[in-house]
Parts: C-alpha cells; structure tokens; sequence
C-alpha cells in the first residue's frame, strides 16, 4: 500500500516538472585556467643520458658481499638462546596425509592432536587431569594451560530425547 501511495506522489505532475527543468537556464561552466603562454622546457635527452661522474665514483667504491645465512636445527628464541624442545605425547599419523611426521615440540606449544587430547582427557577425568597436570605433562605455563582448560572444549555430542513417546523416531536399518 505504501509503495502505491510513493509512487502516485512521484509521477504527480511529472510531465510539467520536466518541462520546467528544461526550460530553466543551465549554470554556466566555470571559467578555465589559462595555459602559460610558453610550456616548460622538456629535459634534453642529452642531460638524462649523461653519467654522473660523482655518483659513478661512489657507486665503484661500493662492494658488498652476500652469504647464505647457517641453518641453525633448533629454533632460537627473540633473545638468541635456543628454545627447549619435548618429545610428542600424542600425535596423527601425517605420512598419509603427504606431510612430514613431527618428532618434537617447542616447550610451551602443542600440536594440535595433543591439544584435543588434552581438552578431552580433562572433560572426561577433570579429578585426574587437573590444570596442573596437563601442564606438568605438556610442559606448559599453568596459567595458559588454565586459559585453554577454561575457555575451549571439545566437540560434544549431546541427543536430547523427544518430550512425548508418541513423536517419530529414526531406527537403525
């Protein structure tokens, strides 16, 4: 209903209102800029192909020697001690994957299958695995280990059972 109501005000003495645009004197442009009566001299080709004989001095004086930076097999830290490493706890089998299969971990991270393991123990067993021995076990700060028991948890899947007996259940063939 509203849309027929805009559109009658909208097409309302439209053929009068165009007619009035037309007629009405057009603004007139604003007036151009005057070119310089003589342009700016173009470069000679002749100064930009000539050679700098200062610049060409300090460029030959100018050596620099590169080498290929030593591949270190541990990690190092921002202040150049090397990080600890720990063996895996858990891990997938990647070789099936076509990825390299991890042997070890920096102290303070996991993978991402012992995260999962470590969230789900806990869910399980949280007596058991307590904030402190998930990070004892995986060598972690206590506190980011409570931040990751705290905040994240494995995939749940819970079946919520219809309210009444009457309603249609899915049986397995």
């Amino acid at each position: 209903m509203g849309a027929r109501v805009a559109r009658m005000f909208r097409n309302f003495n439209l053929e009068n209102r165009v007619h009035r645009e037309i007629s009405r004197d057009k603004p007139l442009a604003a007036p151009r800029h005057p070119e310089p009566s003589h342009p700016d001299p173009v470069p000679d080709r002749e100064i930009i192909n000539e050679k700098n004989a200062p610049l060409l001095n300090h460029l030959r004086s100018l050596y620099v020697e590169s080498t290929d930076p030593t591949h270190s097999p541990q990690p190092s830290t921002p202040n150049g001690a090397v990080a600890e490493r720990r063996a895996l706890q858990y891990s997938v089998p990647m070789q099936q994957l076509g990825m390299s299969e991890l042997t070890d971990v920096p102290k303070g991270k996991l993978t991402l299958a012992e995260a999962l393991k470590a969230l789900g123990s806990h869910q399980q067993q949280p007596q058991t695995w307590t904030v402190e021995k998930v990070a004892q076990h995986y060598s972690l700060d206590p506190r980011d280990c409570r931040a990751l028991l705290g905040f994240f948890c494995p995939f749940r899947l819970q079946i919520i059972p219809p309210k009444d007996t009457r309603s249609k259940r899915i049986t397995d063939s």
